[in-house]
């Protein structure tokens, strides 16, 4: 459904994308999983037709999104990450343009966004202007928009951004509510919750080029069966480093005031990490433990924190 081979994009000496490569299938929820700029909407872009890539092949349905580029949005659904809905009208009316923009016409269109209200939960209301709804309500119009001509492809940027939690829920569930119909999703984010919540097969990409890519299994395998322990305070960074630069202890992360380590059985080894960090001295503020996951992956391969 969706086929990336070497994309490249280029503004002027700036690589915002670099040699990418990636399928998505049909009913699956591909996630693509970065930090803010990291390339994910450029990816986007170049698969919508809004960018010309500069390089690499992209098709959409077997169709090339340069070549045969109407023909490859036709079945296309994009949600983008800043609102795309007119906020003085109504939703109803919102639904009504996006989807007579894919062809629906009379009855088909009327029961295609009465049907769209009501999986959004925003029938009641329809006839109210988008302006005096919430960032939740918005995000969720906002996401009817893109589906309303019920595509075989969705493609999802960042369609979480700044809502409450229960709107965040009644997305997500709709997102699966896509995939369980059979439609190929491509999920951009930057919370690795949510790509570990939806995603079977996700790549990681950070400053435009992927750096790892599987399952969610796979992924957290490069962990190892090693816990992450994150620690808080004050450190002598050269000295910390060091000290842990022994068997079975990892450092991810350290400056002055963070200290992420990868260690195999955590719990037991605490006193042990503390006395340590204390002949260095260091003065710890706060201790946390976490089980190997897509964000200790990423802090591993990248040094950074997630949302860096």
């Amino acid at each position: 459904m969706i086929n990336i081979e070497g994309l490249n994009k280029r503004y002027g000496d700036f690589v915002a994308v670099n040699d990418v490569s990636f399928r998505a299938e049909a009913g699956e929820i591909f996630g693509l999983l970065g930090p803010n700029g990291a390339g994910k909407s450029t990816t986007i872009g170049c698969l919508s037709g809004l960018l010309e890539p500069s390089g690499g092949h992209v098709s959409v349905l077997n169709h090339d999104v340069v070549r045969e580029g109407l023909a490859s949005r036709r079945q296309l659904g994009l949600v983008p990450q800043e609102l795309a809905i007119y906020e003085d009208l109504t939703a109803m009316e919102n639904l009504n343009y996006w989807g007579a923009v894919y062809g629906l016409r009379s009855v088909a269109l009327r029961d295609r966004v009465w049907s769209v209200l009501e999986r959004i939960g925003l029938q009641d209301r329809a006839k109210e202007p988008v302006k005096n709804f919430s960032g939740g309500m918005k995000r969720r119009l906002n996401f009817g928009c893109g589906i309303v001509h019920d595509p075989k492809v969705l493609l999802l940027d960042e369609p979480t951004v700044g809502v409450d939690p229960q709107s965040r829920k009644k997305l997500l569930d709709l997102i699966r509510e896509q995939a369980g119909n059979g439609t190929c999703v491509l999920y951009t984010t930057h919370h690795m919750e949510e790509a570990e919540q939806l995603c079977k097969r996700l790549a990681v990409i950070n400053h435009g080029k992927i750096i790892a890519q599987g399952t969610v299994d796979e992924l957290r395998r490069q962990m190892g069966e090693r816990d992450v322990v994150r620690i808080q305070g004050e450190f002598d960074v050269k000295v910390v480093r060091d000290a842990f630069n022994r068997d079975g202890i990892e450092v991810l992360l350290l400056d002055e005031v963070q200290l992420h380590l990868a260690v195999s059985d955590a719990p037991q080894q605490l006193s042990g990490l503390f006395e340590t960090l204390n002949q260095t001295g260091a003065r710890v503020s706060e201790t946390s433990l976490t089980r190997p996951n897509l964000e200790s992956l990423f802090i591993k391969l990248t040094g950074k924190e997630l949302r860096e």
